[in-house]
């Protein structure tokens, strides 16, 4: 927001701005934060509206007076205005409402335009007719001004030494009617800051107060008031604002034989004053003046108009309006129909007598110092190409414009003058995408022949990981059945072993059972023994008693013996009988601890057979759960060697 027209946030770097513009460098093309971005620069800038015109993203603002006008008019500083004739002609039915709002808010006096128009045309008409000027350049229109100051110095003599309408009303205003109130011109013009501010108009006027932001002003504080209209007569200086309004006022004051070339618009003046400028200056041409307007509608559709204005044809059928009006107030002036030309003019010079022309005439200044182009030498010229990859004589002719410029050597001019960069070349940057989208190409092959490299090797591991888990598999699978095997012998063994330890239990019983039958033999030997020793005791008391008998005892005592040879046999049976009951007890005894110990080791065997078993189960489950997952490994490898 350095200058008088700056980019905004909108600007996408379209290079539109650059391709419309008359004046080199004055748009710079910049990279910011990765993107295009188009920045003006006010030194080279005339504020031709050009860039306005063609961007459609309205990427362009530029800066006026209007705040600090109404800012000091609220502080009480007397401002009269200088109205340009646009203003009626683009607000015809509201615009005494809006001067009464000025008025309101403080202006003092109000002051057309059209009278400086006026002044000008007479101005004009004397400097050339008392100094033989001939083929000038108008210069009511400061964008025109400025072209010539900035980038063709050459041409500033042939610019017109005097005053815009707008200057003339201000000298006027102030030399000739008194005015000390500050000055603000009502303007259609964005450049008309830069002949306010220009040094060579005296600081006369302090305000260029536009139409659009006017208008935004006025409306959103609601700005108007009782009917109010402009306090000078004016004549044809109404019709300025038209594309030719100068030249219809010198013609209507010299007649139809003044040649006046006319020319507007800035697609078209810029570069007829480049064509011409050698003739121009050389005083080559056969017109009296070129009537140069920057607008190709005149100042009716100025730079600084609400942009609704620019479509529809009412502001000039309002001038036609205006202008006749002004007909009807110059009867017996020298806007009389009637007359004349040269009866007009007299009347005019007799209008203005008592004015001196030499306080309407312009000074001018050479500005072309900061607007010059440094031009590339062959070799720079061929360095910068090749740096864009322009290495043949067709690729730089391409000249398709998308930068903004008109040819491939253009562009290079610009980039060795810092006004653009390679990047915003579309052909190098799309020989760059193709180097890249090649390089990009030989990695997808390279990647590609790695991939089927690796595929390859891939699905040489697979068959190697897939035949070991085959095996594995396998062993796996034999192992199971080996270990389910297991499982089941060991179940049988441990129910063998059951049966084992209930047989020995039960042989443990029956041994219980034959020392019990042994005590019981125990005890009846005892009592064949108890017997025995009675009956040996009854075979010695009959032996004795026998003895006593005598003969008659001896047979007694035969028998008495015999009873004690079945007493001492039965002794002896029975304690060999004890004997043999003693080995078997001992024999019993051994037999029931080997029995104890072994019925230990069938436990300890059957607990450990049982343990063998749940260890079977596990081993089992647990080699399942190996297959499931060597099973779900070699489909996973399955994919992905898909």
């Amino acid at each position: 927001m350095s200058g008088l027209v700056y980019t905004n946030d909108s600007c996408i770097g379209c290079n539109k701005c650059i391709r419309a513009c008359s004046c080199d460098g004055a748009n710079i093309a910049k990279e910011v934060d990765g993107r295009n971005y188009i920045e003006v620069d006010p030194e080279k800038c005339i504020a031709c509206g050009a860039c306005f015109d063609v961007c459609e993203h309205h990427a362009r603002s530029f800066m006026d007076d209007t705040e600090r006008f109404f800012a000091d008019l609220a502080k009480g500083e007397r401002i009269s205005i200088i109205l340009a004739p646009a203003f009626k002609a683009n607000y015809y039915s509201e615009y005494e409402k809006i001067l009464g709002g000025l008025k309101k808010c403080g202006v003092n006096q109000i002051i057309s335009a059209s009278f400086g128009a006026d002044i000008t045309t007479w101005a004009y008409i004397k400097y050339i007719t008392e100094n033989n000027f001939m083929g000038g350049i108008s210069q009511p229109c400061p964008a025109v001004v400025g072209y010539i100051e900035k980038y063709i110095p050459e041409l500033i003599d042939k610019l017109m030494p005097v005053h815009s309408p707008m200057m003339c009303s201000a000298i006027y205003a102030k030399k000739y009617m008194g005015i000390t109130d500050k000055l603000a011109f009502i303007s259609p013009c964005i450049a008309k800051k830069n002949e306010i501010d220009d040094p060579n108009t005296d600081g006369y006027i302090s305000y260029n107060v536009t139409f659009d932001h006017l208008m935004k002003y006025v409306r959103e504080h609601n700005v108007y008031g009782p009917a109010v209209s402009d306090d000078v007569p004016y004549g044809l200086g109404s019709i300025y604002p038209m594309p030719g309004g100068l030249k219809e006022n010198v013609y209507w004051l010299l007649g139809q034989d003044a040649f006046v070339r006319q020319m507007e618009g800035e697609q078209h003046m810029y570069h007829y004053l480049e064509k011409m400028k050698g003739k121009i200056k050389a005083n080559m041409t056969p017109f009296l003046f070129i009537d140069a307007l920057n607008c190709s509608g005149g100042c009716l559709y100025g730079t600084a108009i609400e942009e609704k204005m620019n479509q529809a044809d009412d502001v000039i059928c309002n001038l036609q309006k205006i202008k006749e009006v002004s007909d009807k107030q110059g009867k017996k002036s020298a806007w009389e129909e009637t007359l004349a030309p040269a009866k007009r003019l007299q009347k005019l010079n007799k209008q203005f007598e008592n004015l001196n022309l030499m306080d309407f005439i312009r000074r001018y200044t050479d500005k072309s110092a900061g607007c010059r182009i440094n031009h590339p030498s062959d070799e720079e010229l061929d360095e910068i190409f090749m740096t864009m990859n322009k290495d043949t004589r067709d690729k730089r002719n391409i000249n398709c414009s998308c930068c903004g410029y008109q040819t491939c050597t253009d562009m290079a001019v610009a980039i060795h003058n810092g006004f653009n960069h390679k990047e915003n070349c579309i052909h190098y940057v799309k020989d760059l995408a193709i180097e890249e989208k090649e390089y990009i190409d030989g990695l997808m092959q390279d990647m590609n022949e790695k991939n089927e490299r690796e595929q390859e090797q891939k699905q040489i591991i697979f068959d190697i990981i897939n035949e070991n888990f085959a095996d594995l598999a396998n062993s796996v699978a034999s192992v199971e059945s080996s270990s389910n095997a297991n499982a089941e012998n060991s179940g049988e063994i441990s129910d063998a072993m059951s049966n084992v330890r209930d047989f020995a239990a039960k042989l443990r019983s029956s041994l219980e059972h034959i020392r019990s039958y042994l005590e019981a033999l125990e005890e009846n030997n005892n009592d064949v023994i108890n017997i025995a020793s009675q009956t040996n005791l009854l075979a010695l008391n009959a032996s004795i008693e026998a003895a006593r008998a005598g003969e008659a005892g001896r047979g007694f005592s035969v028998v008495a013996e015999q009873i004690k040879v079945l007493a001492e046999s039965s002794k002896e049976t029975v304690t060999e009988s004890s004997q043999t009951k003693s080995d078997i007890e001992n024999d019993v005894n051994t037999i029931l601890a080997e029995a104890d110990q072994l019925l230990e080791i069938l436990h300890t065997v059957d607990d450990k057979t049982q343990n063998l078993a749940a260890s079977s189960e596990e081993i089992a489950s647990s080699i399942q759960l190996i297959s499931d997952i060597t099973t779900d490994v070699t489909e996973k490898l399955e994919q992905i060697t898909l």
